[in-house]
């Protein structure tokens, strides 16, 4: 049994989802994220969210899997602020929402002033609203600074650090997040971010707390079965199933729970 807490089932097959059915998902999140393309106006983005809060609920309810949703207009099309804000405007409209957890998958792409402009609105919006929050950092070279620079903004304004979740963590960045007291997620993507392997090993250097793994399953080469196949890898290394159920399930039920909405299947 395990949770999802980061995959994009717009992108996947409806044979995905009966896949991680019978590998034991019990609940999935899908954080609001980059189509592969820049939409042209607000409009598109509202569209999409009604995609995530009222089409992709029933899809994986047909296979007993609990799906929620996160929303935000993400960093790589942050950099035409008009439209950023455009599309934040409509966004509290979609807040109370049955199956919306919060603000996410916010962050910064490639560290320019414009994506930290409208990070920092989406912060507010949070905050505002009370809202959790979901954070991409970026990719590879531009991972640490990136980290720092979120992490820095989040307690500039006044977050509360057990509210945040603070994804895509690897090697370099996990220790800076754990110790400021945000959850830190790891993303089992096969080239840019963590494999299994590679998130074992954190594991057992780190340890299990506020720490969770989840596939980030898109359009891109991914695996929607990345979380079960970690737990084959801990299983292989001798970790007992209290550990592995604490870090594939226990701790994004404790976090995702603040929400108020969250549940599984077996809810």
């Amino acid at each position: 049994m395990y949770i999802d807490p980061h995959v994009h089932m717009v992108s996947r097959t409806t044979d995905d989802y009966e896949r991680m059915a019978l590998a034991g998902c019990v609940a999935i999140t899908e954080p609001a994220f980059w189509a592969g393309y820049d939409r042209s106006s607000a409009a598109g983005f509202y569209d999409y969210f009604r995609t995530l809060t009222e089409y992709e609920p029933m899809r994986a309810a047909q296979y007993g899997i609990a799906h929620h949703t996160w929303l935000c207009i993400n960093p790589k099309e942050a950099e035409d602020m008009g439209l950023a804000r455009e599309v934040l405007s409509i966004i509290p409209e979609f807040l109370k929402g049955p199956n919306v957890l919060g603000i996410g998958e916010i962050g910064l792409n490639k560290n320019s002033r414009n994506e930290l402009k409208i990070f920092e609105e989406h912060v507010e919006l949070a905050k505002t609203h009370d809202q959790m929050i979901l954070i991409h950092t970026p990719h590879l070279e531009d991972k640490l600074k990136g980290t720092k620079l979120i992490l820095d903004a989040l307690e500039n304004a006044g977050v509360d650090p057990g509210r945040v979740l603070v994804d895509h963590v690897e090697e370099h960045t996990v220790e800076l997040v754990l110790d400021r007291g945000f959850w830190a997620g790891m993303t089992l993507y096969p080239d840019t971010k963590c494999t299994p392997q590679r998130a074992a090993d954190i594991f057992e250097v780190y340890g299990q707390e506020r720490i969770w793994i989840n596939s980030a399953g898109d359009w891109g080469p991914s695996d929607p079965l990345a979380v079960p196949k970690c737990q084959q890898e801990l299983r292989a290394r001798g970790h007992l199933e209290k550990m592995i159920r604490t870090v594939s399930y226990d701790n994004p039920l404790t976090f995702l729970s603040q929400s108020g909405k969250f549940r599984t299947s077996n809810d």
